[in-house]
């Protein structure tokens, strides 16, 4: 079975940065997607950032784009969120999660991915 590990949380300013880290461990071993999604007290789980890695192309949630950064080094197998110019609206738990099929639509939507890490806190104060 697959297990994502994320590390990297953490509490930070607002303008703040902080690098979250998921690294991927056992079968399936090809993912075509990797993903990070966040979940704040009260609200429903959200996509931040995805990344097909047959070609690297990124995908982004609109309350992030200019200010997170999602990459990946396929040899470790491990997926990176760089978050600059954080915000208190930032704050929750941040997910990594991943996928081995194709989505053909809607690659931010959580209920597209099959596995999940356990989280890692991000808490931005003001």
């Amino acid at each position: 079975t697959l297990q994502l590990v994320e590390s990297g949380g953490g509490s930070v300013q607002a303008g703040g940065s902080l690098r979250l880290s998921c690294a991927a461990s056992g079968y399936p071993v090809n993912l075509t997607y990797m993903g990070w999604f966040r979940q704040a007290p009260g609200k429903e789980r959200e996509g931040v950032a995805a990344l097909y890695t047959p070609n690297r192309r990124t995908f982004y949630a609109d309350s992030v784009k200019g200010r997170f950064t999602i990459s990946q080094d396929s040899a470790k197998r491990t997926v990176y969120l760089q978050m600059n110019s954080l915000k208190p609206d930032d704050t929750a738990m941040y997910y990594c999660a991943a996928e081995s099929s194709y989505i053909m639509r809607w690659k931010l939507s959580p209920n597209k991915y099959n596995y999940w890490g356990q989280g890692t806190q991000v808490t931005v104060s003001s």
